[in-house]
């Protein structure tokens, strides 16, 4: 009887190795491809010179970068998004704490409880989550585009012109960038007269 038991054990462990393993390899396959297809944007982003053109590849960057894939994970940003929306942002801070705690890789949540952190003046917060969000995806230019809007608020003009300049090294046609680059230059240059 042992015997029996013993084949069966052996027997589910066979099926389920290569089980796990094709899982596995399906996975990083997965994550390779968003990789790939991420870089990809980005080198297509960085070359475009058609405004339009280039909006349109950041967002299909954006929505890869919501994709969390956990469906519990997508609800908590919704309703974290809907919370910033109605001006609630001690519930849309719960929801996002609850992201990151889930899911300390996700980029995005960082990204978005540093936005609400911002949207509430803490400044010192908003900035840790940026840092994550960056050490997750230096890429992300909208995490960025924050630090430099925090830069220019607390006075660190040229500190935030830097920001702007990463930004633009990343995302060269986007004109709010562009826009600031120019502002803070001029002034800045102006301070040095």
């Amino acid at each position: 009887m042992r015997n029996v038991f013993a084949f069966f054990a052996l027997a589910l462990l066979a099926t389920t190795q290569p089980q796990q393993a094709f899982a596995e390899n399906t996975g990083n396959t997965i994550v390779a491809k968003a990789d790939n297809q991420l870089d990809t944007l980005f080198s297509d982003l960085k070359r475009e010179r058609n405004e339009k053109a280039a909006e349109r590849l950041a967002s299909r960057i954006w929505e890869a970068w919501y994709k969390s894939g956990s469906a519990s994970v997508d609800l908590m940003m919704q309703w974290a998004q809907q919370a910033v929306e109605a001006k609630k942002f001690d519930v849309a801070l719960d929801f996002l704490d609850q992201v990151v705690t889930l899911q300390p890789t996700y980029a995005e949540g960082w990204n978005r409880r540093a936005t609400v952190h911002f949207l509430m003046q803490n400044y010192r917060k908003s900035m840790a989550d940026i840092e994550r969000t960056l050490e997750l995806e230096p890429r992300h230019f909208g995490a960025l585009s924050g630090m430099a809007q925090i830069m220019a608020t607390t006075g660190r003009n040229e500190l935030a012109l830097q920001a702007w300049q990463r930004v633009l090294d990343i995302y060269p046609m986007l004109r709010n960038a562009q826009n600031e680059v120019s502002r803070l230059s001029e002034e800045l240059a102006g301070e040095g007269i």
